[in-house]
């Protein structure tokens, strides 16, 4: 399959597409078009492993070996804990949760990771480049650290992580700096996750920074959801958890399913809502933001604004007013159409918002329902579903839950709505927000994270993940700090030391 631009111009290959990261001109790289899952081939799904069902999904667009593939895949996750890398946890009343943090760095960016590093090394090796590839990331905690496990001493391989100096958790933050590895920086930003990111994207889309690395023998990337080959193997989580419903009698094949998804940088509403263009039976995406509910606004109204005041908040991964993958479900929304996106785009860059036509809103309308949760209504819901069910939600998760239930309620409003089974993802693990969570549970603080990793398991009996128990003792390797505009000049000098 070939990959087009959201703002037009160029035709690609899947490998230059995610070599590459970013599209000429700054847009975002999408499929041409997106293939149709039968319920017939739903039905055959059923019997098969998540490695299965994602080597089955992803070779709809990859030109891979798909038992070379599901190979890698299944290594990959065997690092996950448990036997399934994706639970599905019953509740009562129709509502699931599904679990993103058994994977090594215990979030959802683990599953794009498991299999964007081999979609680099077969395009590399099918476009014969022998330069070293420089992955240059802007996070908001999750995705960088999983980038830095993933490519930690892979040959080849460089990669330069950025992140809010003040925008993380102190669990993410010493994922970020106690990273081992020699072949990755990771770099503290004086600024938001925006910030991070518009700079990133620039250097992305220097020209004059490419050809400089070019002389070095570098190509500049990026492994961030910005990456169309992070981005699409997030589809399958959203396949995988629907065949589990239907596997486990939970529902009936062809019956839709609502998911509710902390919003974020928008990459994991995105990738539901691709995998509905491709026949999954979803009823409705719920975009769940926190107190900055950009997103949640937009999905409401129609209006993106992101001119609105900025909150650091509880749910740091949610702190974000810019989602890049917006451009991508503009796209979708304007029928495809590359110029009225730029136009758009011109319109973000300008004056920091645009307004969708109503028939665009119509179209927005028919799958989204945005909803957010202010601080109060996070802790709450922490806390009174640990009250009801004995489990902890990490901060983000307790968003996702909160926006959830506003949705139900406007559904029984609706008397001629049929109920629907929801599933709300999990992203994190509490135990990577600790004093958040600690807080919530039981109106009480606690300033080491390691006692409060303690108190939370005394509290609920979850198993906490060795991977986040062991930071307690590792040192921390990277203690620099940039101001926004030298994160070009700090990735150039990191990829050329």
């Amino acid at each position: 399959m070939e990959f087009i631009s959201t703002r037009g111009g160029e035709k690609v290959s899947a490998e230059e597409a995610i070599l590459r990261g970013i599209a000429e001109g700054g847009g975002l790289y999408v499929p041409e078009r997106f293939p149709y899952v039968s319920p017939e081939e739903r039905e055959e799904m059923l019997s098969m492993s998540y490695p299965e069902r994602a080597a089955h999904i992803l070779i709809k667009f990859f030109d891979v070996p798909k038992d070379e593939l599901l190979s890698v895949l299944e290594e990959a996750y065997k690092k996950f804990e448990g036997e399934d890398p994706l639970p599905l946890v019953k509740f009562e009343n129709g509502l699931f949760i599904l679990e993103f943090f058994h994977g090594p760095t215990c979030s959802h960016a683990d599953f794009g990771m498991a299999a964007l590093s081999y979609l680099l090394k077969k395009s590399r090796e099918k476009l014969k480049v022998k330069d070293k590839l420089l992955l240059v990331t802007a996070t908001s905690g999750d995705d960088g650290k999983a980038v830095m496990e993933t490519f930690r001493g892979e040959e080849g391989v460089l990669s330069a992580v950025f992140y809010p100096e003040d925008g993380v958790s102190k669990m993410q933050r010493l994922q970020l700096q106690t990273q081992e590895g020699d072949n990755l920086d990771s770099v503290a930003v004086r600024g938001s996750f925006d910030d991070c990111q518009s700079w990133v994207k620039k250097f992305l889309r220097s020209e004059e920074s490419r050809e400089k690395l070019k002389e070095s023998g570098i190509l500049l990337s990026t492994a961030s959801s910005i990456n169309v080959g992070k981005l699409l193997p997030m589809i399958v989580c959203w396949f995988s958890a629907y065949l589990d419903l239907v596997s486990s009698s939970e529902i009936q094949s062809g019956q839709s399913v609502d998911f509710s998804v902390p919003a974020g940088n928008f990459a994991g509403l995105l990738s539901a809502y691709y995998a509905k263009k491709m026949g999954l039976p979803i009823g409705t995406l719920v975009c769940a933001s926190n107190r900055n509910n950009t997103l949640a606004d937009f999905c409401s109204r129609g209006v993106f604004d992101r001119k609105k005041p900025f909150f650091r908040t509880m749910s740091p991964c949610l702190d974000v007013q810019s989602a890049c993958n917006i451009e991508r479900l503009l796209f979708e929304l304007t029928g495809r159409d590359a110029a009225l996106t730029v136009e758009r785009m011109k319109a973000l860059a300008g004056t920091g918002r645009f307004t969708l036509r109503p028939e665009e809103m119509k179209e927005l309308s028919e799958t989204f329902f945005g909803g957010y949760a202010s601080e109060e209504d996070t802790v709450e819901c922490v806390y009174e579903f640990f009250e009801e069910f004995n489990y902890p939600l990490d901060t983000h998760t307790g968003v996702a839950v909160h926006t959830a239930r506003l949705y139900s309620r406007k559904r029984e409003e609706d008397l001629a709505a049929e109920p629907r089974p929801m599933v709300v993802a999990a992203t994190d693990s509490p135990y990577k927000f600790p004093q958040a969570v600690y807080y919530a549970l039981t109106g009480n603080d606690v300033k080491d994270s390691f006692k409060g990793l303690k108190r939370i398991h005394l509290l609920s009996a979850m198993e906490i993940p060795e991977a986040l128990k062991s930071l307690r003792y590792k040192p921390a390797r990277f203690k620099t700090v940039v101001a926004p505009d030298k994160i070009a000049e700090e990735a150039l000098n990191f990829a050329k030391n």
